[in-house]
């Protein structure tokens, strides 16, 4: 059983930075990512990164702002956001999953099977 603790949410300018910690058991063989949402709005993928943290993808909103890595030595998926925007506030949520995916599948909600409970980020303008 996989069990995810997300951490590091918080208010921030326009501009500004924070950093997304998600505590992981039982996770170091999956690939990870992380999604958010927005009130009103479906949950969407920004990134998923492969095991051994060689491989990772991006949606084409934070490209370039936002970095994604895992230790899996401390078992923590990190994200790193940079120059963020008002348009990236939402509850952010790690994810883990243990099917075997397509990798241009996972940045889908359908190829997870392990969610944390999510971080909320906000920034404002």
């Amino acid at each position: 059983q996989v069990q995810l603790v997300e951490s590091g949410g918080g208010s921030v300018q326009a501009g500004g930075s924070l950093r997304l910690s998600c505590a992981a058991s039982g996770s170091s063989i999956y690939y990870m990512g992380w999604f958010r949402q927005a009130p009103g709005n479906v949950r969407e993928g920004v990134a998923t990164i492969s095991p051994r943290g060689d491989w990772t993808n991006y949606a084409d909103s934070v490209k370039g702002r936002f970095t994604i890595s895992r230790d899996n030595a401390k078992n923590t998926l990190y994200l790193q956001m940079n120059t963020l925007k008002p348009e990236d506030t939402a509850m952010y949520y790690c994810a883990a999953t243990s099917k075997v995916v397509w990798p241009s599948m996972l940045l889908t909600l359908e190829s997870y099977n392990y969610w944390g409970q999510g971080t909320q980020v906000t920034v404002s303008s």
